[in-house]
């Protein structure tokens, strides 16, 4: 699926509609218009009502805190009038009510899109367990989306809405961010109502957030959070200046064979540190064997509780891995339920002194990504191993934010997630900003000047001493908009591609990496760039702008287009193999 030269953010659209650069209407429109251009499988599986969602975006209220943003609902969350399938045809009902979450959405002016894709009965971390059609990670074809909200992600991913609603028992709201370069929110358990969502395991179950920006998940969190929730909720601090992060020793890191990503979390924990953080190894034994008992417990038995006696009546489009999973939670008995528990207060005890001497735990949000071949040869030890960082954040009522922290050389994802003690939610997002360099591009700091950077000034490349010598730091590892082409140039020493904008769309977005320099540095770097390349203002994925290297099109005579490289880094892996 072909991607807007235009993606949609939350705080994009605000700018834009406030602006008059853009109207609710013209965006909800044309969403439904590259919806029906390319058809709903494996996206979509019900949509909203066209009409009245044009209605809605004509009647938009400005003052509202989500007026005209579009947003999609995962197919476990419950909207009047709308079939709930759960991932599953044949277990489908129409909704009487629409599920808790969604209506402060509609109330803070928020329009709906439509219903996503899923790993059935929300099982599983690969989003290929679905009668509906298996998604895919925006970065590669070949790749799964992770799941189980699988559709949620890929919708705000491909530009599709704005953000999006999914759920979180495992690792679902933190996985298919990690694959298709969002972030994820997995609230406190409770913060969020789950009243109206089909239940996974109802103890433990969160209604989770996918945005471009962890700016953005705060403002949608902030609107879906429950009357319910402790009034200070979401306010435990975590230090400006010196805060701690656990890191677990190195052999409990496990990234499954995985090289680029464990170079990866290297470089995302050193940038942990230039935000101010004080990097501690951690004992990751009790983590790790919390995660163990999601699966291998008796929390099956709640899974068992939900839909098992559905599954047990053999429905035909009933995934086999999901059957099995859910149906095997018929074995566990109150005494091993018991027993599950008192284990679980044990390894409750085991990490409190752990978390006295951290603040945050920092993670990779999976040690590696799978292909869709490789997880059909081996669906549940695969999924196992994307669960190996996720599967007891739930478990110990923790709140996490997974974030984008860059791509491959082979142009795949990568992804990290900030996990700290219940009520950390909003000290979780602003250190997510931080991270994403989101503070420093909304409200740039004094006397400092975001430079984007695609070819040889990358990190590990022949030209980033340049960038290193006057100062600069990174702030930001992603993509650019959709709205570029890369090309390979001929000529150059050393070696150099050439970032041009062109109309309509062009795939993906190109790896960017963006370092923030001294003001009084920025003309003598400027100073250094040879021709054809000149400095312009590039555009992210996120709809923010910043300084970067353009090309001047006369140099495409004979230049080669890598666009489908994904980035500079996927080119050269390519040229080496």
């Amino acid at each position: 699926m072909e991607r807007p030269t235009f993606v949609p953010t939350v705080s994009g659209l605000h700018a834009a509609y406030r602006t008059g650069a853009r109207s609710p209407d013209g965006v909800v429109a044309g969403i439904f218009r590259r919806i029906r251009s390319s058809g709903l499988g494996p996206v979509w599986i019900s949509l909203a009502d066209e009409e009245e969602a044009m209605l809605r975006a004509k009647a938009w209220d400005p003052q509202k805190p989500l007026a005209g943003i579009p947003f999609a609902v995962k197919d476990n969350i419950d909207v009047k009038g709308m079939p709930t399938t759960a991932g599953c045809p044949s277990f489908a009902y129409v909704a009487r009510q629409t599920a808790a979450a969604v209506v402060r959405l509609l109330e803070a002016g928020a329009i709906l899109i439509g219903k996503t894709n899923m790993d059935q009965f929300a099982t599983g971390l690969v989003g290929v367990r679905t009668p509906y059609g298996a998604c895919s990670s925006i970065f590669d074809d070949r790749y799964i989306s992770g799941g189980s909200s699988s559709g949620s992600a890929v919708a705000v991913a491909h530009g599709l809405c704005a953000f999006s609603l999914g759920t979180d028992t495992a690792g679902s709201g933190r996985v298919p961010a990690a694959f298709n370069g969002l972030v994820g929110l997995k609230p406190t358990r409770g913060t969020v109502s789950t009243d109206g969502v089909v239940p996974a395991c109802r103890s433990l179950d969160c209604v989770s957030i996918f945005t471009h920006t962890a700016g953005d998940a705060e403002r949608v969190w902030s609107a879906i959070r429950s009357d319910e929730a402790a009034p200070d909720s979401g306010v435990r601090s975590i230090p400006d200046v010196g805060w701690r992060f656990g890191v677990p020793r190195d052999e409990d890191l496990r990234f499954f064979g995985d090289a680029d990503a464990e170079a990866l979390f290297r470089r995302a924990v050193e940038r942990c540190q230039t935000l101010g953080g004080t990097e501690v190894r951690i004992d990751y034994a009790p983590f790790r064997e919390a995660a163990a008992l999601l699966y291998e417990g008796p929390w099956v038995a709640e899974r068992y509780a939900a839909v098992g006696e559905f599954l047990k009546s053999e429905p035909l489009d009933a995934d086999p891995t999901v059957a099995k999973i859910i149906l095997s939670g018929e074995r566990f008995s109150a005494v091993e339920a018991f027993r599950a528990f008192d284990a679980l207060d044990a390894l409750r005890r085991r990490m409190a002194p752990v978390w006295r001497e951290i603040d945050v735990l920092v993670l990779p949000t999976t040690g590696t990504i799978y292909t869709k071949a490789a997880v059909a040869a081996d669906p549940i030890a695969l999924n196992a191993n994307l669960g190996y960082y996720t599967n007891f954040v739930n478990l110990m009522d923790l709140a996490a934010v997974a974030v984008p922290a860059g791509v491959s050389p082979a142009g795949l994802p990568f992804g990290l997630t900030f996990i700290g003690r219940a009520l950390s939610d909003r000290a979780l997002l602003r250190l997510a900003q931080s991270f994403g360099g989101e503070a420093h591009a909304d409200e740039p700091c004094p006397g400092r000047v975001q430079v984007g950077v695609v070819g040889a000034h990358l990190s590990g490349q022949p030209l980033n001493a340049q960038l290193i010598e006057r100062g600069a730091r990174l702030v930001y590892a992603g993509l650019t908009a959709p709205a570029y082409r890369l090309y390979a140039l001929a000529g150059t020493e050393p070696q150099k591609p050439g970032l041009v904008r062109t109309p309509g769309p062009n795939g993906a977005g190109i790896e960017v990496e963006v370092w923030e320099m001294p003001e009084e540095r920025f003309g003598s770097f400027v100073n250094a760039v040879p021709a054809p390349l000149a400095i312009g203002s590039v555009e992210l994925a996120t709809g923010q702008w910043v300084k970067g290297f353009l090309c001047e099109a006369y140099a495409l005579a004979g230049a080669r287009d890598i666009t489908a490289c994904g980035g500079w880094r996927g080119y050269l892996s390519a040229e080496r193999m």
